[in-house]
């Protein structure tokens, strides 16, 4: 098997064959009301307390969108670089299940709120373009519970009719990793924008994964499988890689690919068949009789456009061009609303004598590794912005070393402490003055008077051996840089 950045590539005998990838994501919008009704939309309220007649699909109930709705699915679109479409139709997409109790579902079809986009990714070995067929809106369905009973299965429609914005790619995707990007870099625009909060444990982002195979260097797309309602992008991983790899052993079998809707278990790693893949004339879709067309002027989208935001593309290049970071930094920190705010308030913080390479090293390094080990997000941070520009600034002003300063951020950790108070209280200020410095040099020279010989003779190693001593005796606390302009006189 042959994976880089852009390619993922399965080897069998003298062959190679490569995954082609296109994604349906289902956002939730970040609205309070749903799609079609005035129903709450909160999470992890108890089942069935915020449906209403329309929700549960009560005789003569209408539908009324939500304008609310229709404006974050616009600002989605403005910010996947989008066709706007000036109307759309709501249309009926008739199924069965228990929790969709109107027995279809109120979706887009050959209208769709919005047209072709396309979405930049920064890989490794460089951008990639993924282009973007469409974004429509829909309603979600309820929920059927199969766990709590052995005998019956439980629906709860609090999600019924909450507004979904299904994102459909082209098939440009090559690999686990560019899915990896694209889900992240999909869900930093809905999140700058503000119109989902991209929370995939609370299934506010999820997506079915279409995926087929073809021999590398072919222009024809293979049998195409439909992995439903994947939730994390770990598991779109495992996923890809498991129905990639079954369908090339099908293919050298000399067997037929079915096109069909599989799922992915979790616990076996591993996809099963759950039903030959419908068209769309099998789910009978229609206009929406209770609805009429959706229409929007320019005017209206364009005033949304005037609401937003500077978006992850534009404040990587701010961020190369103003802190002359180098694109790798500026992708991490623009990767979350969260990280990028939290980063500008430390330099805002840090004052006129700034350090930005010092604030990036912190952010990524020491404050990153705590997040991770704690689980939290950056806006959980238990440090502060303010603090870390105090903590930042004491380095560069030589008050503390960088050494001692991972101590004093450790005391930070309890509770946000303010950096020059532990500074103070602890006695960690770093030693610069050079007289006390020199005296302590004088003395551990003296004392090892062979190894200040054998450094005069050629032995440059033992430098660090005087280094260190000096360190040693100072507590740590003398300043790194005189100790080594010292020595090097002394020496």
């Amino acid at each position: 098997m042959s994976k880089n950045s852009s390619e993922y590539l399965i080897n069998r005998k003298d062959k190679q064959y490569e995954v082609v990838i296109g994604l349906e994501v289902h956002a939730q919008v970040l609205s309070e009301s749903k799609l079609f009704s005035t129903s709450a939309t909160k999470f992890g309220a108890e089942p069935n307390t915020q449906v209403s007649l329309v929700d549960a699909a009560f005789p003569g109930m209408l539908p009324v969108i939500n304008e609310f709705c229709v404006k974050q699915a616009i600002k989605t679109g403005i910010g996947l670089n989008a066709k706007i479409n000036n109307r759309s139709v709501f249309d009926r997409k008739n199924y069965f299940y228990a929790d969709l109790p109107q027995g279809y579902q109120i979706s887009q079809f050959k209208d769709p709120i919005v047209g072709e986009g396309k979405v930049i990714l920064d890989m490794p070995d460089g951008q990639k373009e993924v282009g973007i067929e469409r974004l429509h809106l829909e309603q979600d369905a309820g929920k059927s519970i199969h766990d709590l009973d052995p005998q019956n299965t439980f629906v709860d429609l609090n999600r019924s009719g909450v507004a979904l914005m299904e994102i459909v790619s082209k098939p440009d995707l090559r690999s686990p990793d560019e899915v990896s990007v694209y889900i992240k870099k999909l869900r930093s625009i809905m999140q700058y924008l503000g119109t989902c909060d991209g929370n995939m444990q609370e299934g506010s982002l999820r997506a079915d994964v279409n995926i087929s195979v073809r021999a590398k260097g072919s222009k024809e797309f293979g049998t195409r499988c439909e992995i439903k309602n994947v939730n994390s992008i770990k598991f779109m991983q495992m996923a890809i890689e498991y129905e990639a790899n079954r369908q090339v052993n099908l293919i050298e079998e000399g067997k037929l690919i079915d096109q069909e809707t599989r799922l992915f278990d979790t616990k076996k790693n591993e996809t099963r068949s759950m039903r030959s893949k419908e068209d769309a004339h099998d789910y009978r879709y229609f206009p929406d009789p209770d609805l009429l067309p959706l229409e929007v002027s320019d005017e209206f989208i364009d005033e949304l456009k005037k609401d937003i935001p500077e978006l992850p593309d534009v404040k990587k290049k701010r961020f190369i061009d103003k802190f002359k970071l180098s694109p790798y930094e500026a992708t991490i920190l623009v990767s979350d609303i969260n990280i990028a705010k939290y980063f500008e308030e430390v330099v805002a913080k840090m004052g006129k004598n700034k350090d930005i390479k010092l604030a990036v090293n912190w952010i990524t390094g020491e404050l990153f590794a705590v997040l991770n080990k704690k689980n939290l997000e950056i806006s959980q941070s238990p440090v502060s912005a303010k603090n870390l520009a105090i903590l930042i600034n004491l380095i560069k002003n030589g008050t503390i070393s960088g050494k001692i300063a991972k101590t004093v951020f450790e005391l930070m950790l309890e509770g946000d402490k303010d950096p020059q108070k532990i500074v103070e209280e602890k006695g960690l200020k770093q030693q610069s003055d050079p007289k006390t410095i020199e005296a302590l040099i004088d003395k551990i020279i003296n004392d090892n008077r062979e190894k200040a010989i054998e450094y005069k003779q050629g032995k440059e190693k033992l430098f660090g051996f005087f280094v260190g001593q000096t360190m040693k005796a100072s507590g740590g606390k003398a300043n790194p840089q005189l100790i080594n302009e010292i020595l090097k006189k002394k020496l």
